[in-house]
């Protein structure tokens, strides 16, 4: 039986064939047809770095359909990133590929090497706004609350500061 997935990527340094980010994540969406069927992919965004990575990122999200179980898709992502170029190296550091199990259709999955949805998805802007783009309604089984929701809680308390600075004298 399939099972759908939110898939996000990210890459923050060059590649030889593929170019910038932005080509690494382009090209990284179409390797993944091989895993099973594309059903949507998000527009590239710019992001902020995080840890310690010092290039800005260029992220997207994917909504792949596939027979692979978590963890096999899960060794079949890590493959793709070595396929890439990607080395073992410092967690959080400047990296040519990355690849997430953001979400997946079977709710919560949980085991030593992996965690559906993944631990971070509320509180990251970089994967939240290109999900949004492809999956505004895709819900988050820890909270019930729709990925827009998500990216609402985010944006918002920037939005309430901003006014509040504005109408300070």
């Amino acid at each position: 039986m399939p099972h759908t997935y939110l898939i996000a990527l990210g890459s923050n340094r060059r590649h030889g064939e593929h170019g910038r980010p932005e080509g690494v994540v382009h090209a990284a969406m179409e390797e993944l047809a091989a895993l099973g069927t594309v059903r949507a992919r998000s527009p590239v965004i710019d992001s902020a770095p995080m840890g310690a990575a010092r290039r800005r990122f260029a992220n997207a999200v994917a909504e792949l359909e596939s027979d692979l179980s978590p963890p096999e898709l899960l060794r079949e992502l890590k493959r793709l990133e070595r396929g890439f170029g990607r080395r073992p190296g410092q967690a959080w550091g400047d990296r040519v590929l990355d690849c997430d199990i953001a979400a997946w259709s079977g709710g919560v999955w949980r085991s030593r090497e992996l965690g559906i949805p993944h631990a971070g998805l509320a509180q990251r802007d970089f994967v939240l706004v290109p999900a949004c783009a492809i999956a505004p309604g895709w819900r988050d089984p820890k909270s019930g609350l729709a990925l827009r929701h998500l990216q609402a809680r985010l944006t918002r308390p920037q939005a309430l500061l901003r006014d509040r600075t504005r109408s300070d004298p």
